[in-house]
């Protein structure tokens, strides 16, 4: 890259100064750095018009000519056709816009990039063909070399993309497109924060762990080779550590069950054949969770409460209690212990996302196939330590037939769902207790009305369904703390005021309630706008704040929410050669305020997102505005099986993990976690793009697009279905 470029060195959280009319330099535009975040639309604007008239003088007359408006669409979709008819020059690929880089063949994405940074030659060809990676050139590499000599003097700029040749300002206004405005339009530097009324999640904690010893990448060479360990094609490193389950003194409060990670991030790729459990079908087939058909399994929408069906379970819950208005006040809920997550499902369809949760291995692969069903479901378990969500965040919290033991040890367990649930929000209890009348649960019932009341819940409805024969009790959480003042004992305790709600990483469940806020300040003392208009609303109590971008907090948070709009529709919808009509999971492993999420609200997507223990603790904004997400430390494994994403997107999260830990660990776990056809968006300083680029042709990936300006760059990539010959023993995950 151009070596007097800018970067957001000095970025307090305003944007860089964009190209500029009537056809400025960037060099020069870079040094006044004065438009804020409301001006990203703006120069995205002028950068689109001032380089589609430059385009327009410079292949007037020219057949290929392209229109501003869909150059980024010749990016191959998702069925591997060109949406531009003069794209087929550069030669076409095979479906879903794959190519075969395991039998030596050139990429036709490098000599895309080749072609766009090099003008002065027609035929750039790669020493080192494509063999896994090794002692191959990076694209980024290039790009820097030929800005140096002069080739790319406009701003810096390389762009490349899978099988298609821009040349001229054809590949200008191609980076207009997919990166928009270069540079200019990204949001990145956090160097307020300090200053800022943001913690962070490891900070509240106080339990994140010493981090790795980071590790040299070896860029062209990894040698990868498969994970032999006990779990097989469903190895989950943090879950799957029998070195530390076997020293565990009990496993009374599920703590085999909980993370116990490796000392090191392992670095072995996993072998993948399609789900092969059936045992759950035997086990359940009775109730409808799952069937076997042929070859195949189904998913009649069946569940233990809900034999006839999830739909008529949810209007049951409905017609119970109108308040519950799902889709419209009830938004984000908890469902617990949630089998293979119908009820989530299901009220996908109602505009509600359900975070379910479920503990591996409980019942065989049924959080699996949640996933592979594309519902929303993570791997926990209510055990000795606090569930990583924020405090106040859920809008309902349900268990159906859950077999938690709520009323043991002074209700620790209930209280932890207390501490999540919103104030005002409503706790659905769907499980024989409340209707049968056998002496257990008699005996339950009673030990939960007596720990409800001492709670200050509300017992607002018991109710029956004749049809599926079962009962629910729904109870609403207290808005105020007059019932918690007035409790002639103590029990269960309040918490100490030092006791922060929002502590969710490592920290030890207690069996106290922390008070309901009541400030009209204060997060959670008010209930949130109605689905959807609490997606756009800035929370109410971010008027305080200063935001993370060093803005006042609300417009800090519409800033942002302008900026992935932007990127989204100019970029990644059309730009990525993404079919996003086949995409349904996805995850933003680095969410700020949640934009990039609420950018796809109109596609039938959802978004986990992910806020790293050691960033801005942002999540419960991201709650607010009616999305959902947890806490995570990314020098560790995640808490879900391998396969089970179609994106991922990491924006500015690789250059901050790779300095406390092994990038490459990092790689493997995105490899781990992401589908084979699945695509990878990369967001980062040009040197971090360049060791994951070099990663994944390691593992034989697909380089899909590869932008680099001023020292930032985008890159996306597409994992296929190589895997290595050969294996490496994990020790720490033999049984």
């Amino acid at each position: 890259m151009v070596e007097n470029s800018k970067g957001f060195e000095d970025s307090s959280g305003d944007l860089q100064e964009g190209s500029s009319k009537d056809g400025e330099s960037t060099e020069n535009s870079n040094t006044d750095n004065q438009s804020d975040l409301e001006d990203d639309s703006k120069v995205t604007e002028t950068q689109t018009e001032t380089d589609s008239n430059q385009a327009g003088e410079e292949n007037q007359g020219e057949k290929s000519q392209k229109d501003p408006k869909t150059t980024s669409q010749t990016f191959e979709d998702g069925d591997g056709k060109k949406e531009d008819e003069n794209s087929g020059e550069a030669g076409s690929n095979s479906d879903s816009g794959e190519k075969e880089n395991r039998s030596g063949e050139k990429s036709e994405s490098d000599e895309g990039e080749k072609t766009t940074t090099d003008e002065g030659s027609s035929e750039n060809k790669n020493d080192s063909e494509t063999d896994g990676g090794s002692g191959e050139k990076s694209a980024s590499d290039e790009g820097e070399k030929s800005t140096d000599e002069g080739e790319n003097k406009d701003g810096g700029e390389t762009v490349g993309n899978s099988g298609e040749s821009n040349e001229g300002s054809q590949g200008k206004d191609k980076a207009v497109e997919v990166f928009p405005a270069g540079a200019q339009s990204e949001l990145l530097n956090e160097t307020n924060t300090q200053n800022a009324a943001w913690s962070t999640q490891a900070a509240e904690s106080q339990k994140e762990k010493n981090s790795q010893s980071p590790s040299d990448v070896k860029k062209d060479g990894q040698a990868w080779k498969v994970c032999n360990t006990t779990a097989g094609p469903d190895y989950i490193p943090c879950l799957d550590n029998w070195k530390a389950i076997r020293k565990l003194s009990s496993t009374k409060h599920y703590e085999h069950r909980e993370r116990h990670c490796p000392d090191e991030a392992p670095t072995c790729l996993i072998w993948y054949y399609n789900v092969p459990h059936t045992k759950l079908a035997e086990i359940k087939g009775h109730q409808n969770w799952v069937k076997v058909s042929g070859e195949y399994l189904t998913f009649p929408g069946g569940g233990t409460q809900f034999k006839h069906g999830a739909l008529h379970y949810i209007d049951f819950i409905q017609d119970s209690l109108l308040d519950i208005a799902w889709g419209k006040r009830t938004r984000v809920i908890l469902d617990v212990g949630c089998g293979v997550a119908s009820f989530g499902g299901y009220l996908f369809e109602r505009d509600v996302l359900a975070m379910s949760f479920a503990p591996k291995d409980e019942h065989e692969a049924q959080v699996q196939f949640a996933l592979e069903r594309g519902i929303p479901a993570t791997l926990a378990v209510m055990g000795t330590k606090r569930l990583p969500f924020p405090g106040y965040v859920f809008d309902v919290v349900h268990c159906a037939r859950c077999r938690v033991p709520w009323h043991i040890e002074g209700g620790k367990l209930l209280l932890e769902l207390n501490r999540v649930l919103r104030p005002g929000g409503y706790f659905v209890w769907s499980a024989t207790p409340v209707y049968q009348k056998l002496e257990e649960d008699v005996g339950i019932w009673k030990e939960m009305t007596k720990l409800t009341k001492a709670m200050c819940w509300e017992l607002v409805v018991i109710k029956k369904d004749k049809l599926n024969g079962v009962g629910a009790a729904i109870y609403r959480k207290p808005t105020s703390n007059e019932c918690y003042n007035q409790r002639t004992k103590n029990e269960p305790p309040l918490c100490k005021e030092s006791d922060d709600p929002n502590a969710a990483w490592n920290v030890p469940l207690e069996a106290c309630m922390h008070k309901v806020p009541e400030d009209e300040s204060l997060r959670g003392s008010n209930w949130p706008e109605q689905w959807p208009k609490r997606l756009e609303s800035p929370p109410y109590w971010l008027k305080s704040q200063v935001g993370v971008y060093g803005k006042p907090g609300q417009e800090d948070f519409a800033a942002d929410y302008k900026h992935w709009k932007n990127v989204v529709s100019q970029s990644y919808l059309n730009g990525m050669g993404i079919n996003w009509s086949s995409v349904r999971n996805v995850m933003d492993m680095r969410a700020v305020y949640g934009g990039f999420a609420a950018a796809l609200k109109d596609l039938q997507v959802w978004v986990m997102n992910v806020v790293p223990i050691d960033s801005p603790d942002t999540l419960p904004i991201i709650y607010e505005r009616g999305l959902f997400g947890m806490y995570h430390d990314w020098c560790q494994s995640f808490n879900t099986y391998p396969r089970t994403y179609d994106v991922l997107h990491a924006d500015h999260l690789l250059s901050v993990v790779k300095k406390r830990c092994n990038l490459v660990g990092l790689v493997a776990e995105v490899d781990r976690i992401l589908r084979p056809g699945g695509k990878l968006i990369v967001r980062d300083n040009v040197e971090t793009i360049t060791e994951v680029e070099s990663l994944a042709k390691s593992m034989n990936w697909d380089i899909r697009m590869i932008y680099s300006k001023e020292g930032e760059g985008l890159l996306c990539v597409q994992k296929t279905m190589w895997r290595p010959k050969e294996a490496e023993l994990i020790t720490s995950a033999i049984m």
